[in-house]
């Protein structure tokens, strides 16, 4: 890449709830190039739609950011060079800047209320032209707004599009966009409140601090000829540009928070995922990997830092992609079995504690290698081994308890076997008692699974659990011969 100036890069959301998937994606995507080009990534809080801004979102960014481990060079909460980071605090450049446009002829007030400009959109359609504002207020003459103020109407600054030229410009994805500027808005600047609408207050931002590269989704694509003539007003050297594509959902069309709950990061976070699985995946969402192991098969499984040597923003698709849950929730699994049991053991305590388990890091490494090999989410922990800290565990009912084939009699005889074994051994060790219960099945002359079955039903209250002799060691020989006592006096 050829480029002359620092690499600066932003993810600039805006605190209006959830953070989104593909928020996380574009941020993803500029702290990757940032890494790649020895560059910084930049935080802004984009909060001048007042309206909509809600003052937990900005705890919600900055925390599901960090889980994800896109930790910003400069931002809100950590300052840097060119702050405030927050755009409410910066009204003062923005009004500056939309008046320098009016002073240079670059803009133009306007007076229209709201209902004027709906009567004037609706005449305009009913026409046969586009809806939206007729630019009439491009006529006012300096007298005209002296009089307008002095009658205490409020105005708006609007952008005076150059009409009979056309606007080109570059995207490091899509490559040359031409649009005729007679197709675009004059887009207000600067609302009446003194608030900046997105298109004066983002590149204001991205000029003041320095950005290098804009890269943002594919929405933005239509507003950026207007981005590019406010560029050529002020006389400031452009960013470049590149429109990732948006994120899919299986069933067609973007992935919506209205529609998808797995479209907010909170999902994934309260969900049982690895920041690490989600960023994996993420990184093959608009772009791809592409190295192959020794066999020549596809790498799966990778670090965003290793992505980040090799990104190349070139590669990213035009157009969306699927985020497909499913191979999201294998990919999870596969970094479940990286973790160590230390690391494993602390990332499954607070679904334990979340629901309402007393558990100790200590006891939890006891438990890390026996569901390792089996969990996809960290939730499921609590499904396999939930049983091992509760002390109201239920005894099944008979039904569950008898396994095919036996009888409510053998069944019983099974539970009272277990019981004497294990209430004579010398130490409660896998070992030991794996020694005293292998023979069991065949001294009934029943099956094995005929044999264990009950006993894992009795001990664990469930039909499926981690190996059985481990288990049993954990929950310690009181409670489980108390348990299996309880199932012996149900049948």
């Amino acid at each position: 890449m050829s480029e002359s100036r620092p690499v600066r890069v932003r993810f600039a959301p805006s605190p209006t709830g959830d953070l989104h998937i593909g928020g996380v994606r574009t941020a993803q995507f500029n702290w990757l190039f940032a890494r790649r080009h020895g560059g910084k990534f930049i935080l802004r809080i984009e909060d001048t739609d007042q309206k909509r801004t809600q003052d937990q979102s900005l705890s919600g960014i900055l925390d599901g950011l960090r889980w994800a481990g896109l930790l910003w060079d400069e931002g809100p909460d950590i300052g840097g060079d060119y702050g405030p980071y927050i755009q409410s605090q910066r009204l003062a450049h923005y009004q500056q800047w939309a008046h320098w446009l009016v002073d240079h002829g670059k803009a133009y007030r306007a007076y229209e209320t709201t209902e004027e400009l709906e009567l004037i959109s609706a005449a305009r359609k009913a026409n046969g032209l586009p809806p939206g504002y007729d630019r009439r207020a491009r006529q006012l003459t300096p007298e005209d707004w002296a009089r307008l103020d002095a009658e205490g109407k409020p105005y708006v600054i609007r952008l005076k599009v150059p009409l009979d030229e056309e606007t080109i410009f570059e995207d490091m994805v899509r490559g040359t966009i031409r649009v005729k500027n007679d197709t675009l808005q004059d887009a207000v600047l600067l609302k009446a409140d003194g608030f900046p609408t997105y298109h004066l207050a983002h590149m204001v931002d991205d000029h003041l601090m320095a950005i290098s590269h804009v890269i943002r989704a594919e929405e933005w694509i239509p507003s950026t000829p207007l981005h590019v003539i406010l560029y050529q007003a002020f006389g400031w050297q452009m960013p470049h540009f590149c429109h990732v594509p948006v994120i899919l959902h299986p069933s067609g069309g973007k992935i919506s928070k209205r529609k998808h709950p797995e479209a907010a990061i909170s999902y994934f976070i309260t969900g049982g995922y690895l920041p690490e699985a989600v960023t994996n995946f993420l990184c093959n969402v608009g772009w791809n990997y592409g190295k192959t192991d020794d066999k020549g098969e596809e790498i799966q499984v990778f670090t965003k830092e290793q992505a980040a040597e090799i990104f190349d923003i070139t590669r990213v698709t035009q157009t969306g992609t699927k985020f497909d849950v499913v191979k999201l929730k294998w990919l999870n699994g596969e970094w479940i079995r990286t973790l160590t049991d230390e690391d494993l053991a602390r990332r499954m305590l607070p679904f334990f504690e979340a629901a309402g388990l007393a558990v100790t890091l200590d006891v939890l490494l006891k438990v890390a290698p026996l569901v390792k090999e089996r969990m996809k989410l960290l939730t499921e922990a609590v499904e396999m081994a939930g049983f091992l800290f509760r002390e109201d565990v239920p005894t099944p009912a008979p039904s569950v308890l008898i396994p095919k084939g036996l009888t409510a009699e053998t069944t019983r005889a099974v539970l009272q076997l277990a019981h004497d074994s294990l209430a004579a051994l010398p130490d409660f060790a896998v070992p030991t008692q794996e020694a005293a219960l292998r023979g069991g099945a065949e001294q009934l002359g029943i099956k094995t699974g005929q044999f264990f079955n009950p006993i894992r039903a009795a001990v664990t209250g469930q039909t499926v659990s981690p190996p059985l002799f481990e288990v049993m060691e954990i929950i310690g020989r009181e409670k489980v011969l108390l348990r299996l006592a309880r199932a012996i006096a149900t049948l």
